[in-house]
């Protein structure tokens, strides 16, 4: 059977056009190294692509954090391909009576497939995730010109983020 990380149920849905595109929103698995995962992250952040034995280790340390890590795809029913993709990572805390708070990191969406609600449907799921945990809140950054998008996804903008690069 094909490994793939904790998570909530899995969900085919149309794009809502009417064409019969289809795309199963799913955990990522082992296979999706062949179904173009590190090409969709390039479209987020360049970089070098992905060895398989990279990949592979990468996934092992997120499965060994069990339903704290889960990263969801979109696969393109008619190609196998990926279409998009997101992470939420559930971080435990002391404050809050030991709450937790998900963390919505890199949501992406194929360039040749915006526009048809998959990037919503991610991370409507992944907050559905992140609620399932127990989760108080979800937080994520994104730039500027997503502001909008998230917006429509539920998130209101609430305080300033800062980074420290390396």
């Amino acid at each position: 059977m094909e490994e793939a990380l904790p998570t909530v149920a899995e969900a085919a849905v149309g794009d809502g056009d009417g064409d019969g595109e289809v795309y199963r929103i799913r955990p990522l698995e082992i296979a999706d190294i062949s179904k173009g995962f590190s090409d969709l992250l390039s479209q987020l952040s360049p970089s070098a692509p992905l060895t398989e034995g990279a990949f592979r280790a990468r996934f092992g340390e997120l499965a060994a954090l069990g339903a704290d890590h889960l990263v969801l795809v979109a696969e393109d029913a008619s190609t196998g391909l990926l279409a998009a993709a997101g992470a939420v990572l559930v971080e435990r805390k002391f404050i809050r009576s030991c709450g937790r708070v998900g963390h919505v990191e890199d949501v992406v969406v194929d360039a040749a497939a915006r526009g048809r609600g998959l990037g919503e449907r991610v991370v409507r799921r992944l907050v559905e995730h992140a609620r399932a945990r127990g989760c108080y809140k979800v937080i994520l950054n994104c730039t500027p010109e997503l502001r909008a998008f998230y917006a429509k996804c539920g998130f209101v903008e609430k305080n300033v983020q800062m980074g420290l690069y390396f």
